[in-house]
């Protein structure tokens, strides 16, 4: 038979900030690292891409984290056992 876990609502808060917290980080590090390169093969070292990047990057994980914390379970992984 299939047990129903009951999960607290700071377990729920957690979960939520574990997966923004990382899809940030993991947006803004490859927003740099396009910067990066588009900054070294077009526009001979500047540093404009590289911060137009990381703005970028953090921005998507900021929209990604709102849409995750406005809906009841986008972005959390449900694990059934």
């Amino acid at each position: 038979m299939s047990e129903v876990k009951k999960v607290s609502s700071q377990q729920i808060v957690h979960d939520k900030w574990d997966v923004v917290i990382s899809n940030t980080i993991t947006k803004t590090a490859l927003g740099f690292g396009f910067g990066v390169i588009t900054s070294v093969l077009l526009f001979k070292r500047r540093a404009f891409p590289v911060w137009l990047g990381i703005g970028f990057g953090a921005g998507r994980g900021y929209a990604e984290g709102d849409a995750i914390f406005r809906s009841s379970n986008a972005g959390v992984r449900i694990v059934k056992q």
